[in-house]
């Protein structure tokens, strides 16, 4: 089996752990397996270093002064592996077989890199490539990085460039977690989780892996996350499954739009659950929910907007902060979702703008980590379809 294993900063804290992800390595080596190890810097060594930066330095100088805690983990994890009789050779930027390349852009140009990358797993039945993670260089050599997270994103990518059966990312959590153990008491390891689920979670704090590096699964190759401790990387910890899909997509029915407002919205808690939950108690299913600071409005199938309308009225009535409830019908939802759409910059000017062009007004724009959700009237429905497409199939 073809592995990428990364070794984040926590499991690379100290020598003892330095010598624990060895031994892991050379286990799964001696077992027959073929090995790319991406290290990150070990401990808080990146976020020292720019600490220490108390002076105006250019954004080459600060690529090259943060890279020392990759290079200096990808040479201690290099030694321990030799000392267990691992062949292993650690590759670093300015290296003759270096992979990761960035245009001039600083985004990774996929076509050298994916080249690049095969030259390096063409060695991989006798050696053991311990390359520095978070590290890329542009086409004239000079040190760039991957930004935060960036050593998952080489890993994930690498995995994807090397037909890797699985990436293993080694952390210090045992997978992904129920909830933060360090917060909540009885917190339990989720054997499985999907690419989409992972992501949203990642976009809103959960640090397991970078979202950035979530886009270069495909189906084919198995992501895991392990707790150092565990010590074998070829077993446990969280399976996470899927790819991302980019989809476009135009619900087949009108919604109806409700909207309560009133100050209670912004000054009293419990109002947003109340409200859901009158609907819910009725069997009635939210499509979707905006909020405003006086206001919550909910999307709903139109052929339940009266009876909606007449259990929101009768919550209006029985909170007195609360104002009154208004429907709008005809409502249509075109959905972008897609794994890349948060590392692409402007998307949501990209999505409108054309929309606006078109004297189309824009109902309502709802966007989560991997969607956005444009509501229009029913009638501009189609033709906010084809333009959203139109602007996906550039």
């Amino acid at each position: 089996m073809r592995v990428v294993a990364k070794f984040g900063g926590t499991s690379l804290g100290s020598g003892d752990r330095i010598n624990r992800a060895a031994d892991s390595v050379a286990e799964a080596v001696a077992a027959g397996h073929e090995l790319v190890v991406v290290a990150s810097a070990m401990g808080n060594t990146t976020d020292e270093l720019l600490d220490d930066i108390e002076f105006e330095a250019e954004e080459a100088d600060r690529a090259e002064i943060v890279s020392m805690g990759e290079r200096t983990s990808v040479r201690m994890l290099k030694a321990a592996l030799a000392a267990r009789g691992v062949d292993a050779t650690f590759v670093e930027p300015g290296s003759d077989d270096w992979p990761i390349v960035t245009d001039s852009r600083g985004e990774v140009d996929a076509e050298e890199t994916r080249e690049r990358t095969r030259e390096l797993a063409s060695d991989l039945d006798g050696t053991v490539p311990v390359v520095t993670g978070f590290l890329a260089e542009d086409g004239e050599g000079n040190v760039t990085t991957l930004g935060r997270g960036g050593s998952d994103t080489t890993a994930v990518m690498l995995g994807s460039y090397v037909d890797a059966d699985e990436v293993v990312i080694v952390t210090d959590v045992e997978g992904v977690m129920t909830g933060d153990p360090h917060v909540v008491e009885g917190a339990r390891n989720v054997g499985k989780i999907t690419v989409d689920e992972l992501r949203n979670l990642s976009f809103r704090g959960a640090e397991v892996v970078a979202p950035s590096a979530l886009s270069y699964k495909d189906d084919d190759m198995g992501v895991r996350v392990v707790h150092y401790q565990h010590g074998d990387l070829l077993t446990g910890g969280t399976n996470v499954t899927g790819q991302f899909q980019n989809l476009i997509d135009m619900r087949e029915s009108p919604l109806a739009c409700l909207t309560v407002a009133g100050r209670a919205v912004r000054n009293q808690s419990g109002i947003l659950s109340d409200l859901s939950s009158a609907l819910a108690e009725a069997d009635i299913n939210v499509d979707a929910v905006a909020s405003g600071m006086d206001s919550i409005t909910f999307y709903v199938d139109e052929d339940v907007a009266e009876r909606a309308e007449n259990i929101l009225h009768q919550e209006v009535i029985e909170e007195g902060s609360l104002s009154s409830v208004t429907v709008d019908d005809d409502v249509a939802v075109i959905r972008v979702t897609g794994g890349e759409l948060p590392n692409q910059s402007g998307i949501i000017s990209e999505l409108v703008a054309p929309v606006a062009d078109a004297h189309i007004n824009i109902h309502d724009l709802i966007t989560s980590a991997t969607s956005v959700a444009v509501f229009v009237a029913w009638d501009d429905r189609e033709q906010t379809l084809e333009i959203i497409q139109d602007q996906f199939q550039q």
